[in-house]
């Protein structure tokens, strides 16, 4: 149960566009509003079809997570504005379409918009960037944008922590994401280093 009111709680802008791990999207949803932050969601019209593919969902299983939900096309709602402070954005998953047009600043919706502002802010965006294998230009929109003050965090698994399910691997890098934030789920299995040697 939530304990303060939305103008109270610090914000956090959650995009989600339609790369594979739309999944990604909502545990970052759901763990945010567990620490009590106000997300204001933003969903490109690829990431509807996306959902609905991998989790046979439609868009409002998604919205129900966020506080705020504003339409892609509404370029001028809030989070289009420099002037509506956040603690940053996460887009998860992060296409090479939306990466291209953060990278070159042009920026054809409100997805792309507010990640624009995001950098011009000087606040911390991150980019769970999703596709594989990678060519030269998605190499260089990620060099570009990690030039521009922006984290790209490609959301692959880590095995070191044992997981078990699919589960495990969405609550490491979801934790791993938010730990940029300061933010912390409890719910990383952390490395301590080496207890044995190996056999």
């Amino acid at each position: 149960m939530r304990t303060s009111t939305p103008a109270e709680r610090p914000r956090m802008i959650v995009g989600v566009t339609g790369a594979s791990g739309t999944v990604i999207g909502m545990r970052l949803l759901e763990r945010l509003r567990a620490l009590e932050v106000d997300t204001h969601l933003v969903m490109s019209r690829a990431a509807h079809l996306t959902l609905h593919h991998e989790l046979g969902l439609k868009p409002a299983a998604m919205h129900a997570l966020a506080d705020t939900v504003h339409p892609v096309e509404d370029v001028g709602a809030a989070i289009s504005s420099g002037s509506f402070r956040t603690l940053g954005m996460i887009v998860a998953p992060c296409s090479m379409k939306t990466l291209a047009e953060i990278a070159t600043g042009v920026t054809g919706n409100l997805l792309s918009r507010a990640a624009d502002v995001v950098l011009k802010e000087r606040q911390r965006l991150v980019l769970l960037a999703r596709e594989t294998p990678l060519h030269a230009v998605h190499l260089r929109n990620m060099l570009t944008v990690t030039e521009m003050g922006g984290i790209v965090v490609p959301p692959v698994p880590a095995f070191y922590n044992e997981p078990r399910s699919i589960d495990d691997i969405l609550e490491h890098i979801v934790g791993r994401t938010l730990d940029l934030f300061g933010l912390d789920t409890g719910r990383v299995r952390r490395w301590g280093g080496e207890t044995s040697a190996p056999p």
